[in-house]
């Protein structure tokens, strides 16, 4: 939801919020701003009968000149010096009051006199029975947190209990979600499953306590046979082929429930979706999508999401998808070369015969609209390119598998006056000495940021140091940034969500079976994707340049790692900044009550 404050001496607050975390934005009058040296923020949540001051990170050098990793400080003395802010530890379905206080002075003697800047604000349920449910996982097990709760150590060297505490913060209610969508089938109900990883116990028991229940279930996953001995004569088994199987076996699910796909062992089937049909007429009603693999890593480890979508035509198109995919359609090992081109047409031509794809971002309807692969043509990936390239004020999107060139080729002509666009990446964007395509580079002048999977390698300021996602052994593959899913103008009155299992790329739209939903005008949607992007963006952005710095050979100066003692830090808002585009994101954002 988005809300905004009264003007209170030349400040005004303005919030999004979504289901754990809450943006803010402050708009600061000209009048207001000199001397200011930033603000402490206040919470007060009645429903648990607290009133407190929020911590701060960044402190005055003549305060506390050396800060270490042990080093806790409150805004009230060590304030937020900046107009954009998070609170990334809200709680569902939950009313906060923010008190934002100016604080002018020096900060050896600060002069909180000023009136602070209140405002209410209120988060959206975890569950609900509207349209749309949105569930991220922490995503962030390179962090600080992690390394104060855990000690930087994998949960399996943990005792039980403290492992199941590390995986359920890793988690949050990621895992309790898909469980919930599992949970609610009845007898005579219908799933019907499509997974590529299908290698987390839990999910697993829940489906075969599903059918012990009388539950109809049925589960396609990828079974295709693609082992291989290395050039290090080191054997590869299938994968996933002999993860999945071997946990049907040990839950016990009936070999008559699972059906394999193992057409086209060149491509992969990439679905992560369950479709629920209500009782003995099989009626369409629910659909459980987004990027999250049923593995550990993906609940734990790699930022992923979980859409839970009610929506009965929807629900229906995913069916048609599903029973398609359950012919296990396409060529065949051991088919002739022209027989599989042939076969793997007819796939591509009756995918598409389910669901269109929109020509132009203009016409995509309200509501939402399935999208299927594979395609024959790439049109589904243009529309997508389209979205990111054409948002008259801001556009985000997450790359698993970087930065294609379709993205490039048309945000390369942008510049510092075209819209702001974000880009949250599994690595550092980079030339590929293997590929023959010229390196474009896009980057601020395009008017487009990147932040990429990043830890903290050495301590720094007051950052300890972070164990690497990767050293966690979570994930073999994406170790940070495995959610795929786009905003165009999220705080717009026409919001365009794209989410799903596709990675925005060729292979994902001709090749791999895939699914995304494209979403329009579903402002609740747009902000809980907004939210939550800005707290990946901003913990790996961080990350980002330190590790840049670091390679260079230098370090962060002191004007980035402390507060400033005067109100020079404004600098950084002057028209045609980074920093002021992103406050302009709030200060200019549609439909704020308050």
């Amino acid at each position: 939801m988005r809300f905004k404050s009264a003007r209170v001496g030349g400040y005004q607050v303005f919030a999004v919020s979504g289901v754990n975390t809450i943006s803010f934005g402050i708009d600061a009058a000209a009048a207001a701003k000199p001397g200011l040296l930033g603000f402490a923020v206040e919470r007060v949540d009645a429903a648990a009968d607290e009133r407190y001051v929020m911590p701060g990170f960044k402190v005055f050098p003549s305060l506390i000149p050396h800060p270490d990793e042990h080093t806790q400080v409150s805004t009230w003395d060590h304030p937020v010096q900046s107009f954009v802010w998070d609170d990334f530890t809200a709680k569902p379905e939950r009313e906060y009051r923010y008190l934002f206080h100016p604080l002018k002075g020096k900060p050896k003697n600060l002069d909180r006199s000023a009136a602070p800047v209140p405002i209410d604000v209120r988060t959206e349920p975890l569950f609900s029975t509207l349209e749309h449910d949105v569930f991220f996982n922490r995503g962030v097990a390179s962090s600080q947190a992690y390394a104060r709760r855990f000690g930087n150590k994998k949960p399996d060297e943990l005792p039980p209990a403290r492992r199941a505490e590390a995986l359920q913060w890793l988690t949050r209610e990621l895992d309790d979600a898909v469980l919930r969508f599992i949970g609610q089938a009845k007898a005579g109900d219908t799933l019907l499953c499509c997974f590529y990883e299908f290698r987390y116990e839990p999910v697993a028991r829940a489906l075969a306590s599903a059918i012990t229940a009388g539950v109809d279930v049925k589960i396609i996953i990828d079974a295709k046979v693609n082992e291989y001995t290395d050039s290090k004569d080191v054997f590869h088994p299938s994968f996933p082929r002999r993860d999945n199987l071997s946990l049907i076996s040990t839950v016990g699910i009936p070999r008559k429930r699972v059906i394999r796909r193992e057409a086209r062992p060149s491509d992969i089937q990439h679905n992560k979706f369950m479709v629920l049909l209500r009782g003995a007429r099989r009626q369409p009603a629910e659909v459980w999508t987004g990027s999250t693999n049923i593995s550990l890593g993906a609940f734990s480890g790699q930022t992923n999401v979980g859409h839970w979508l009610r929506d009965a035509e929807v629900a229906a198109q995913y069916q048609t998808y599903w029973e398609l995919l359950s012919q296990d359609p396409g060529g065949k090992a051991d088919d002739s070369a022209s027989a599989s081109k042939k076969a793997n047409a007819a796939f591509r031509a009756a995918v598409e015969a389910i669901r269109g794809v929109p020509d132009t971002p203009d016409a995509i309807p309200k509501g939402v609209t399935p999208v299927f692969s594979p395609r024959a043509s790439l049109a589904a990936l243009d529309l997508y390119v389209n979205l990111v390239d054409s948002a008259a004020q801001a556009s985000f999107i997450t790359l698993a598998f970087g930065i294609g060139q379709a993205f490039r080729e048309q945000l390369k002509d942008n510049t510092a006056q075209s819209h702001i666009t974000f880009i949250l990446l599994e690595k550092k964007d980079a030339p590929n000495p293997r590929s023959k395509q010229t390196f474009v580079a896009i980057n601020a002048s395009n008017n487009v940021y990147k932040a990429w999977g990043a830890y903290i390698e050495d301590p720094v300021y007051q950052w300890a140091r972070e164990t690497n996602a990767r050293a966690l052994d979570l994930n073999e593959h994406v170790s940070y940034v495995h959610s795929k899913f786009l905003m165009r103008d999220p705080l717009g009155d026409d919001p365009i969500v794209v989410t799903g299992s596709a990675n925005f790329s060729d292979a994902s739209t001709k090749d791999n079976d895939e699914n995304m939903v494209i979403i329009r005008g579903n402002a609740r949607v747009a902000d809980i994707y907004f939210t939550e992007f800005n707290r990946l963006f901003n913990h790996y952005y961080f990350r980002s340049v330190v590790e840049d710095l670091q390679a260079a050979g230098r370090k962060p100066d002191d004007a980035s790692l402390f507060l400033a003692e005067t109100d020079g830090w404004l600098g950084k808002y002057e028209p045609g900044t980074f920093r002021a585009k992103r406050l302009a994101l709030y200060t200019e954002m549609q439909g704020a009550v308050g």
